[in-house]
């Protein structure tokens, strides 16, 4: 989510604010954890709940030097726990298997599935170790290579929780950036 513009100017406040960072205390952190705080909230609010553990695991943390946040799923044990969040934020275009399975006359209903008994081969014909073939069907319904699996609606919860407190977010820290260079120019609060 962190989103780092290349203009040169913004680097050299960057550098700026973290060189006043290490020399005095800025009120730059307290400002940006309240705003990452607010969009937190929202998220909450806004995630699609089944069981509230997605809500639960969101988190947000704050760089030391207070130019950098990040709010949602954090750690790579519930990235992948979560994995699933991004298609409740982004919905899903469905699959259907039925396009991609090859037409045969010699099999049961039109629909070629592969059921040769591959165990027994041995030698170059079974030099690719192809595993013995099971039953992928029960006669009414596919279970093989080629589901049918529905398209599910976008329910976004990420962006607009982020867009709602746009205005908010950025006041707070273009006010908190003016008064840490402020005080830098003043020399106030020097350690």
């Amino acid at each position: 989510m962190a989103r780092r513009s290349s203009l040169r100017g913004d680097i050299r406040l960057r550098r700026t604010l973290r060189n006043i960072h290490k020399t005095m205390d800025n009120e730059l952190k307290p400002a940006m954890a309240k705003a990452a705080d607010r969009i937190l909230a929202t998220q909450k609010q806004l995630i699609p709940k089944d069981t509230g553990a997605a809500a639960a695991a969101l988190k947000v943390y704050v760089s030391p030097s207070g130019l950098d946040a990040q709010i949602g799923i954090r750690g790579k044990r519930d990235n992948r726990r979560f994995f699933y969040l991004r298609f409740l934020e982004y919905g899903t275009k469905g699959y259907s298997g039925s396009m991609y399975q090859r037409a045969d006359r010699n099999a049961v209903g039109g629909v070629h599935t592969n059921n040769r008994d591959k165990s027994k081969l041995g030698g170059r014909r079974n030099a690719l170790r192809q595993r013995e073939t099971k039953n992928k069907s029960d006669g009414s319904h596919f279970f093989g290579k080629y589901p049918n699996i529905p398209a599910r609606p976008a329910h976004p919860w990420l962006r607009p929780s982020m867009q709602v407190n746009r205005e908010f977010v950025m006041a707070d820290i273009e006010a908190a950036v003016q008064s840490t260079l402020r005080k830098a120019s003043q020399g106030v609060g020097d350690a």
